[in-house]
């Protein structure tokens, strides 16, 4: 929609009367999925993964920063593993989520840590990680099976192909580009309990849209969000005047 209809106040007045009832219905259906989300079972974690940091070696239990909560943001890389052989950076949809996390101090303070995880060396990581400028926590599980064992991973030869909770006839169906060989996004919560690690929410695909503030706000606007369908920029790469 290029320019949206004119109309008096009184006639906007009404429609937008009708869609904050809208607008009410989904936020208290989204409250009531909150509430089923937090009362989501858990599985705990038994394998022991070890991934590549700053520190040195790190085991999930490290990646809580001695926190109860983790969230973890599977950050997809594009390197030629994954069909990207001209490449060796992170995919700039996952860049415009780590363009919107905030400053952690409001998680610290509620118990919960935000890491990035990504499948690729540590030394390709830390070299991205500079140039974007970002600041959260960032680790390679470059070598281990946690990105395949969480689904943003993907080697039939490792595990059975699966993503966004559909098996392979379905992503051949639906999301054919998800296929052995390639990589995707996605965010995975744990508790921690004691010594064991609880894997409580995982969610994929537009699952974390409500994440990316970019968006939240441009779905205000009546130009919506524009770039979704053929993707944003890396933000060092848009023209200085913007």
């Amino acid at each position: 929609m290029d320019r949206p209809q004119v109309v008096s106040r009184g006639e906007w007045l009404v429609a937008r009367k009708e869609l904050l009832a809208r607008e009410k219905e989904a936020i208290r259906a989204k409250d009531a999925v909150d509430v089923r989300r937090r009362a989501l079972p858990t599985v705990e974690v038994g394998k022991e993964y070890v991934f590549a940091g700053p520190g040195g070696q790190a085991g999930l239990p490290d990646l809580f920063d001695g926190r109860r909560q983790l969230i973890v943001y599977h950050f997809m890389w594009r390197h030629a593993e994954s069909g990207f052989p001209d490449e060796d950076q992170g995919c700039p949809t996952c860049s415009l989520m780590a363009d919107n996390m905030g400053d952690p101090r409001h998680l610290h303070a509620s118990d919960t840590t935000l890491a990035l995880v990504s499948r690729a060396p540590l030394a390709s990581i830390e070299r991205f990680q500079q140039r974007m400028g970002w600041p959260m926590p960032w680790y390679s599980s470059y070598g281990s099976d946690f990105n395949y064992d969480f689904h943003t991973s993907f080697d039939e030869d490792i595990t059975p192909l699966e993503y966004n909770y559909k098996d392979k006839a379905t992503l051949e169906r639906e999301v054919p580009y998800i296929r052995s060989g390639t990589d995707a996004h996605g965010v995975s919560v744990f508790l921690r309990d004691g010594d064991r690690v609880l894997h409580t929410y995982s969610t994929y695909g537009r699952g974390v849209d409500q994440l990316i503030g970019t968006y939240q706000y441009l779905d205000l606007t009546p130009l919506g969000r524009q770039r979704h369908v053929i993707g944003f920029k890396y933000h060092d790469k848009y023209e200085s005047a913007q």
